[in-house]
């Protein structure tokens, strides 16, 4: 995936989680952050980052927050991306792919995507993983009870002969391997580890980041923990 005008710029402040100030060449911008996490250890002052430039007389902002530098490394944080990536990936994780339905129900769940290949019916979840330590990419940074939900629902679909897969998408380049972040979330981390003993399975994938662009370019290790 691609953006069409990326204009570069110094984080200043994030006075909530949906609003950044950004310095420019043009002056100090009011952006929206495509992120509603935390990213505490992203968005530092005087960090560079990159801005999808939008305008359009509806919004009430012109430009979003999309990727951020660390020490080197460039991070993607539009957390509509993984999607987007993620159906033009998931051709290659589920061979023989003949059907792929986003926003899909399963009961009283909703998940990213239903595919179909082969004889095989599964409900996939997608993850955007924007935190990185040490060479390694972990979710989630803050406590999600929606997506220790997200995991459970998956898992019972295997009760109905559906198939399940939960795919982390590593928004950056030269992580070792991925895991669940135990610290942080260990309600989270305990639901992955018992959906992969149930048969859920667990992918994750990095991506090729520019200022412009977003790509997953392949699999990334994943630890558990068992």
């Amino acid at each position: 995936m691609t953006y069409p005008k990326i204009v570069p710029g110094v984080f200043l402040e994030r006075p909530n989680r949906f609003i950044a100030h950004v310095r420019t060449a043009g002056g100090v911008q009011v952006c929206h952050v495509k992120n509603t996490g935390r990213c505490r250890e992203l968005l530092v002052p005087g960090a560079q980052v990159y801005l999808a430039d939008c305008p359009s007389p509806s919004r009430k902002t012109r430009y979003d927050l999309v990727a951020v530098d660390k020490a080197g490394r460039l991070i993607n944080l539009d957390s509509q991306a993984p999607n987007r990536v993620a159906a033009e990936y998931l051709p290659a994780l589920l061979p023989g792919l003949s059907l792929l339905r986003p926003e899909t129900r399963f009961g009283a769940s909703r998940f990213d995507f239903y595919a179909e290949a082969g004889d095989e019916r599964w409900f996939v979840e997608v993850k955007g993983v924007t935190l990185e330590r040490d060479g390694e990419a972990l979710f989630p940074d803050a406590p999600t009870q929606r997506g220790t939900r997200h995991l459970r629902e998956l898992a019972a679909c295997l009760e109905q002969g559906y198939r399940a897969c939960v795919l982390f998408v590593v928004q950056m380049d030269g992580v070792r391997r991925f895991l669940p972040n135990q610290e942080t979330d260990p309600a989270f981390a305990q639901a992955l580890r018992e959906g992969a003993q149930r048969g859920v399975r667990v992918e994750a994938a990095s991506c090729a980041v520019t200022p412009e662009s977003l790509e997953i370019q392949g699999k990334v290790p994943v630890f558990l923990g068992f």
